[in-house]
């Protein structure tokens, strides 16, 4: 039986998602908490890999087991063992061939500045300055769309395809924070925090909105702005088809 499960966390501790050598990510204390309480060796597959410092408000992932699940039992188990920075929200059983990763239908991020310091909002980038959020609004309507974009990917990284379809992506403000929302079938690694280093330029006046489109073209990832820190950026939500929850049939 395949399940997914629904899970939160704060990136800050954590080099990011995914298993590697001498390191702790989230992906293994996962398979460690899952492994424990089952009793039996699970490798949760993740719907995408957040950086180092990246937080995430929902993250999927599958997992494999054979045996039937009290599933509210192992939610309150699973968020007794776990660190206080990492939660389980859910637990579903979904159809066999469910995949986390390439199941899903779109992915939204969010990234969050700050004018002002601020010790109650520390996941965000704090620039001391205002920003035209109109200019980096406009820029948006460039971003929106199927594209390659090469120029707000991480170099020599080893995509099959650097094209991604773009859904929506827009600029709020709310008091002293300005917060950027992008949501798209799938991201490349460091696309948003490029694409951000990329609209505060806008937004300084260094750049004109209409750039974006000369940059995306350009497939140049050096006439793109600078990568902006990890410690903003949030995984919001992964949406998928409604068919793969699992109905007892």
């Amino acid at each position: 039986m395949r399940f997914f499960i629904d899970i939160s966390y704060n990136g800050t501790n954590y080099h990011g998602w995914q298993i590697q050598p001498n390191a702790d990510t989230i992906q293994y204390q996962i398979n460690n908490a899952l492994s424990v309480i089952l009793n039996n060796e699970i490798n949760v597959i993740g719907a995408g890999r957040t950086d180092t410092g990246v937080h995430a408000k929902q993250l999927i992932a599958h997992f494999d087991f054979d045996k039937k699940i009290d599933i509210e039992k192992l939610i309150l188990k699973l968020n007794g063992f776990l660190e206080d920075d990492i939660a389980v929200n859910a637990i579903y059983q979904v159809v066999s061939d469910a995949h986390a990763r390439f199941s899903a239908i779109s992915r939204t991020y969010e990234y969050r500045i700050s004018k002002f310091k601020n010790p109650f909002t520390p996941h965000t980038l704090l620039l001391h300055r205002s920003l035209d959020i109109r200019r980096m609004n406009s820029a948006c309507e460039f971003i929106i769309g199927e594209n390659d974009y090469s120029s707000f990917a991480k170099l020599h990284s080893d995509n099959q395809t650097n094209n991604c379809k773009v859904f929506s992506a827009n600029w709020s403000e709310d008091n002293d924070k300005f917060i950027f929302s992008i949501r798209a079938n799938r991201f490349l690694r460091n696309m948003v925090r490029s694409i951000v280093g990329t609209m505060i330029d806008i937004g300084d006046g260094k750049k004109s909105p209409e750039s974006i489109n000369e940059i995306i073209l350009a497939k140049d990832r050096a006439l793109a702005g600078y990568t902006v820190p990890a410690n903003g950026l949030s995984l919001l939500k992964i949406e998928y088809l409604k068919e793969i929850i699992y109905a007892g049939k």
